[in-house]
Formats: structure tokens, sequence, C-alpha cells
């Protein structure tokens, strides 16, 4: 059973072990061993400073915590909201938690009078691409250089549609 909810306090070292988990394997192969360890490792714990701000929910398959959004207005489009952050555990891929949340989180956005989302990923990741892809969302053309701290920028790009 799939349960979608507003992720309160106590919830924080659960982000940060599904953050850590899709961003290890994921992005990590971009990087340097000691680099993608440290970033690991930080992912664990910057979920306390973020809980209570803009949209944080956290979906459980039976129980186990192995997905999660971050959202809010966008940071550079006006009227619109921003997918900050999406991710799924290994463990979740394929379960159809991440469409279930992905639906929840644009009800949310749709509910708080936002018409259309975007959000970035990284251009070179197949798996989070088709999922957007598959979830509605389509590119803009636009790209960007995001550096993730090491000083070698890696291109993102952007997806949109409407909530």
């Amino acid at each position: 059973m799939i349960e979608i909810r507003t992720a309160g306090p106590d919830d924080a070292g659960a982000l940060g072990e599904v953050h850590a988990a899709g961003w290890e394997a994921a992005y990590a192969p971009f990087f340097a061993a000691e680099f993608a360890a440290r970033e690991v490792r930080d992912r664990r714990t910057r979920w306390h400073a973020r809980v209570g701000r803009d949209l944080l929910l956290l979906a459980s398959l039976d129980g186990r915590p192995l997905a999660l959004s971050w959202a809010g207005p966008s940071t550079t489009r006006a009227g619109e909201a921003e997918v900050y952050g999406f991710y799924g555990h290994p463990d979740g891929w394929g379960s159809g938690i991440a469409t279930a949340l992905m639906t929840r989180t644009l009800d949310l956005l749709r509910a708080d009078g936002h018409p259309r989302v975007h959000l970035w990923t990284l251009r070179d990741t197949p798996r989070s691409r088709r999922f957007y892809e598959k979830s509605g969302f389509a590119l803009t053309g636009e790209t960007r250089p995001h550096d993730f701290g090491d000083g070698r920028p890696l291109v993102q790009v952007a997806y949109a549609r409407e909530c």
C-alpha cells in the first residue's frame, strides 16, 4: 500500500535516506568516489533544515519510506511552481510509488494556484528523464551548467508541464 503525506520534523532521517540512496544510484557515477561518498553523507542530514518549508512530501510503500518530492513557487518563473527535488530510493523503482507521488505533488501545486510547473534534471540521467516524460513533462530546450561542488559542472535540462 502506498501512503503519501506531508513530511514533518520526525521524517528528516527518512528523507535523508531516500535522498542519499536515490542520489547515489543516479548521480554518484559522474563523480570521483571520494567526492560522491561525501555528497551521499551530506544528503542524509540536510533535510532537518528543510522540513516545514514549501511542499515536502514523503511516500511510503508498505510502511517503508521510498520517495520524496520537494516543490514550491518557482525561483525563476513568476506564477509557476518548481519541483526542487524528486528522489526515489532504488528499492522502490518500478513499484509505482514515484508515479503516485508525482501525481499528488502536481495536484497540490495546482490546488495552490500554480498553473504550470517546471524542474531541472541532469541531461545524462536517462532513467529520470524517462520518468518525467512519462509524467507528462516536456523538454523546454533550456540547459544550464550545475556544479555540485567539485568544480566540474554537469549539464542540466529543463522540463515543464501544466499542473
